[in-house]
């Protein structure tokens, strides 16, 4: 594997891993894959928070090089709904201090999450813990609903309703127009969605929101249904 120079350490949240084990991973790493230049990890606010400042940076001395973390929506309603464990201002915080540890910071917006009657909302909403965080990355995605979960039974008894492709649109639209980044990436190139998007703030912006524009009046195509697969 010496062709390879990243490192992903797998788990939904392996930054909860305390700190001495963790540092001793990173520890072996080093010893064993020493071409390795960055390590990424998935982050959620309880990992984050378990960290100090001092802790963090001296991950990112280490070799921790990206932290990924789903904020989903900015919307603290839909936040308690899907029980997130934490609330838009938790993920502000928790945001801002990866940053400050110097840590390259990518996080995960969902689309579709609200349902169709808070598609909007959140949207709207999920702008300003982005704008208070100013990310490196943002990624959004598109919900899909998995069988046998609680989401996938309020879908079929009709308590929760997923937005369509055109209100998936709006939602995208609200969201890039409502989001401000000093300089980051906000992509939609997901498998999960129907409108690859890439834009650079600050100046990609309104490129974006065109093309949105486009596609919503029929005249770009969406990625068809069974190109969805993950």
């Amino acid at each position: 594997m010496r062709g390879i120079k990243r490192l992903f350490i797998m788990d939904g949240d392996a930054l909860i891993i305390p700190y001495r084990r963790l540092t001793w991973i990173f520890d072996m790493i080093k010893e064993h894959l020493p071409w390795v230049t960055r390590v990424g990890v998935y982050a959620n606010t309880k990992g984050i928070k378990m960290k100090s400042p001092e802790e963090l940076v001296h991950l990112k001395e280490m070799g921790l090089g990206i932290i990924y973390m789903g904020i989903e929506t900015g919307d603290d309603q839909t936040l308690t709904a899907i029980r997130k464990g934490a609330d838009s201002q938790r993920m502000v915080d928790m945001g801002q201090k990866v940053k400050e540890a110097g840590i390259t910071l990518s996080v995960t917006v969902l689309l579709g999450i609200a349902g169709k009657e808070r598609s909007l909302i959140h949207a709207k909403a999920t702008g300003k813990p982005l704008r208070a965080i100013d990310p490196d990355y943002v990624g959004a995605l598109t919900l899909m609903i998995m069988p046998g979960t609680p989401l996938a039974d309020d879908l079929s008894t009709g308590k929760f309703e997923l937005p369509d492709n055109y209100g998936l649109l709006m939602e995208l639209r609200e969201m890039i127009a409502s989001t401000h980044l000093s300089k980051g990436l906000f992509f939609s190139n997901h498998a999960s969605n129907y409108l690859p998007v890439k834009i650079r703030y600050p100046g990609g912006k309104e490129q974006a929101l065109q093309l949105i524009d486009m596609a919503l009046d029929g005249k770009v195509s969406l990625r068809p249904e069974w190109m969805r697969a993950l």
